[in-house]
């Protein structure tokens, strides 16, 4: 089997493509996916460079990736609902289990995986599972009722992308801080537009029901959210004090295939973009890392194998 590797921290020149892996065999409960294409997140940036602030589950060689989306090779004992040939998608949690997707078969535990979108290239589907169930496991937790304002500092980003699509189908009242250039994405997600600043932003003081701070904000932006409002922190060790009777939550996505299935839907029905902003094989891993460590990506860094 081969996969993208590394066996010790550094730039992207550490990746390499490494060719006599055993092909993993699925357990209880698991599925063999064999990989189509999957995405790199800043996350794999942070802990390829060394700078992942927590220890992990084990040791190097690491094998980076999160996203799958492929076809089931292979099923394991006790699974119902797949079957060799289905296209499916999901996410390895790698923070917890170190098992990457950027390999040519992935063993992933059958509850993680859905089917995939009808119609989408895969390279398309690789967005969803990461960054979508972020989105919708952050507004999941503020659990705002239709009609709610919700402000997404980060709202171009594809976490912020999918939080905004989400957001409007729930019949919330999205506004978006971006960049200048990004006013027109984040008006074509039904969400008003506020310009990115490094001073204080244009914004009266507790005019939201609830913030989802993708951008590491943090305290500042909380000043925007009412009494007793809502605030999402996309980095757990960031998540702020509560004050004024503002819920505070720490965000950490988790693998849910069912959820990612309601998510599917709404991709299937055009709810919900996906943006590509290009395609890497694994012998370019390190072109693929310097591109998003180049910042301002719009759209999802994906690799095929």
């Amino acid at each position: 089997m081969r996969a993208v590797s590394y066996a010790e921290f550094g730039g992207p020149e550490v990746l390499h493509v490494v060719a006599d892996l055993p092909v993993p065999e699925p357990g209880p409960g698991q599925v063999r996916v064999r990989l189509a294409a999957s995405v790199v997140h800043p996350v794999d940036l942070m802990i390829r460079a060394g700078r992942f602030p927590a220890p992990l589950p084990s040791g190097l060689p690491y094998i980076p990736g999160w996203d799958v989306a492929g076809t089931v090779d292979a099923v394991g004992p006790s699974v119902a609902g797949f079957r060799t040939g289905d296209d499916v998608i999901g996410f390895s949690h790698w923070l917890r289990t170190t098992v990457g997707a950027h390999a040519e078969y992935v063993v992933l535990a059958a509850e993680w995986l859905t089917a995939a979108p009808t119609g989408i290239p895969a390279t398309e589907a690789a967005t969803l599972p990461t960054n979508g169930l972020t989105a919708a496991q952050a507004l999941d937790l503020l659990a705002l009722p239709p009609g709610s304002t919700v402000l997404v500092a980060g709202a171009a980003g594809q976490v912020g992308g999918f939080t905004l699509a989400l957001a409007r189908v729930a019949g919330l009242r999205a506004t978006g801080i971006a960049g200048a250039g990004d006013r027109e994405f984040v008006e074509s997600q039904g969400a008003a537009f506020v310009p990115r600043s490094d001073g204080p932003l244009a914004v009266t003081p507790g005019t939201f029901d609830a913030a989802v701070d993708l951008a590491l904000i943090g305290p500042s932006l909380m000043e925007l959210v009412s009494d007793g409002g809502g605030y999402v922190a996309a980095a757990p060790p960031l998540r702020p004090a509560s004050v004024r009777g503002i819920r505070t939550f720490a965000l950490e996505v988790l693998p849910d295939g069912s959820r990612l299935g309601e998510l599917v839907k709404l991709v299937e029905s055009g709810d919900i973009p996906l943006r590509v902003a290009g395609v890497y094989s694994f012998a370019d891993a390190a072109a693929a890392h310097k591109r998003l460590a180049q910042g301002g990506v719009r759209g999802s860094v994906v690799i095929v194998p």
